[in-house]
């Protein structure tokens, strides 16, 4: 499934949304003009690696925060910022710019902090917006129920666009990342090479804790369609 765009209508400009976008795509290019070898060198040295934490050297914490904004790819880098842009713009309107940087930054804490809970020995950099962007989707999950969301779904040979509820379709993909995160637990080695348990802890914090970030209330949201996509509240 493919999302292409929700029903939400933004009510203000998400320059924080953007700008995080932004941020990544520039980072991205500068991780390709090092080079190979540049490369893996930045992911080693900015990228989370669980078994490098220590009380000792708390530096070595600040990686809960830079390994948000590595990618390993091409695919990896526009998948992440394609679901950014497409749900993270209500968010933001719904917390205000600088709540929702907040948000963002700590959801990709706590991503990673649930990730090393799991994997507490691993020697594998994990990098990747994906964990705080899971923080974003737990938020729209609790802010935006009504909402609903266009997907590309591949039937056969063909394709098809469906509107799919959004607590359907978010509930289905934390589905998919709780299942493989299980079954990762007791895979030998490196399980598809995913921080299942990054997107997993990401993905809660933003369902438990997004209430505490929200200053707007419920917005009389109008969808693409015309019709009101949230409740009108008194």
């Amino acid at each position: 499934m493919l999302p292409l765009r929700d029903t939400i209508r933004s009510r203000t400009v998400p320059l924080i949304n953007y700008g995080l976008i932004l941020i990544n795509v520039l980072v991205f290019l500068f991780e390709l003009s090092l080079g190979s070898r540049g490369v893996n060198r930045i992911l080693s040295s900015y990228g989370l690696v669980p078994a490098r934490l220590s009380l000792e050297t708390p530096l070595t914490w600040v990686t809960l925060v830079t390994s948000t904004f590595l990618h390993g790819g091409w695919f990896h880098l526009i998948s992440n910022m394609w679901t950014l842009y497409i749900f993270g713009d209500n968010v933001e309107d719904r917390l205000g710019s600088l709540r929702y940087l907040l948000f963002y930054l700590f959801g990709g804490v706590a991503a990673g902090a649930a990730q090393v809970a799991f994997d507490p020995t691993s020697t594998i950099p994990t990098v990747g917006a994906s964990g705080a962007i899971a923080g974003v989707l737990g938020a729209y999950f609790i802010l935006y129920p009504r909402a609903r969301v266009i997907t590309l779904l591949p039937l056969f040979f063909f394709f098809s666009f469906v509107e799919i509820p959004a607590v359907i379709f978010l509930g289905l993909w934390f589905f998919s990342q709780l299942s493989s995160g299980l079954l990762s637990l007791g895979a030998a080695g490196d399980f598809g090479g995913i921080a299942w348990w990054a997107h997993i802890g990401g993905f809660l914090f933003g369902l438990l804790f997004v209430r505490i970030f929200t200053r707007r209330p419920a917005p009389p949201a109008v969808g693409f369609d015309g019709f009101a996509a949230e409740p009108r509240r008194r």
